[in-house]
């Protein structure tokens, strides 16, 4: 209680809004975030989200924060003010996609489909406020079909949100085409009391400076994000795991059934 009030009392902003999350999520935050701007981030969140403390503190591991933060995106420069601090938080600056379940050597398509078989994990992955619309969804331009790999909606910003899933490095082409999906949609699909559609490009990774570049001119409102897999077991997990030669008894019992 003592911590507790030396690290608020000073502080006219986060003061009252520690009175709106419960007790054991203001201690998660106190005891993990190191500054006011940090801690001042995840009460709003969780007061947003209404997010337990599990979900909380796994949200703070991951870094969410700091996703935040570094997300690269040309909306100061596509979105009128009062959409641009809602749009920015809507995207990450990376995304982990732990629930796939992928072979070494997965397609876009592969990683599509698990992202629809886990619609529920990827959906709060993204961050909130977000609801599926489609995958593969269909438009057509001129004589073309275009395909958007994931549609998504977003609420609080009352907008249709592209998704392009790109398991290599970013290409300046990809904004490219993104830029003819959200024309598309704002022409075809858009309805008259929505938003401009936004776009987010999420690739295997991307050179920072390069994609600054590629962003920079384009007049539609893009984000580029990367994403990870879990492709190892954290080493407090590898710990327990058995022995070589338990392993292959375990196998055998499998073989003999």
């Amino acid at each position: 209680m003592r911590n507790f009030y030396l690290t608020y009392c000073n502080s006219e902003k986060l003061a009252p809004l520690v009175r709106e999350i419960s007790w054991s999520n203001n201690i998660a935050i106190m005891e993990k975030c190191k500054d006011d701007l940090q801690r001042e981030f995840y009460i709003q969140m969780t007061k947003r989200f209404g997010w337990t403390k599990r979900v909380l503190i796994n949200f703070i591991e991951a870094k969410t924060y700091e996703k935040y933060l570094l997300n690269q995106t040309n909306f100061d420069l596509t979105l009128p003010e009062e959409r641009r601090i809602q749009a920015k938080l809507a995207v990450k600056d990376e995304y982990t996609f732990d629930f796939a379940e992928l072979s070494p050597e997965y397609t876009e398509h592969e990683l599509e489909v698990q992202l629809v078989n886990h619609i529920r994990a990827f959906l709060i992955e993204m961050g909130g406020d977000f609801s599926f619309l489609g995958n593969q969804y269909h438009l057509v331009v001129g004589s073309r079909d275009l395909y958007i790999d994931l549609l998504l909606f977003h609420r609080r910003l009352r907008c249709l949100v592209a998704i392009e899933l790109k398991i290599g490095e970013f290409e300046a082409e990809y904004a490219g085409k993104m830029q003819l999906y959200l024309t598309a949609l704002d022409e075809q699909v858009k309805l008259p009391d929505e938003n401009s559609s936004i776009g987010i490009i999420i690739c295997k990774s991307k050179d920072r400076t390069y994609v600054e570049y590629a962003l920079k001119r384009s007049n539609v409102p893009i984000g580029v994000a990367t994403y990870q897999l879990c492709s190892s077991l954290p080493d407090n997990m590898k710990e327990m795991l058995p022995e070589p030669e338990e392993i292959v008894r375990r196998l055998g019992i499998f073989e003999k059934d």
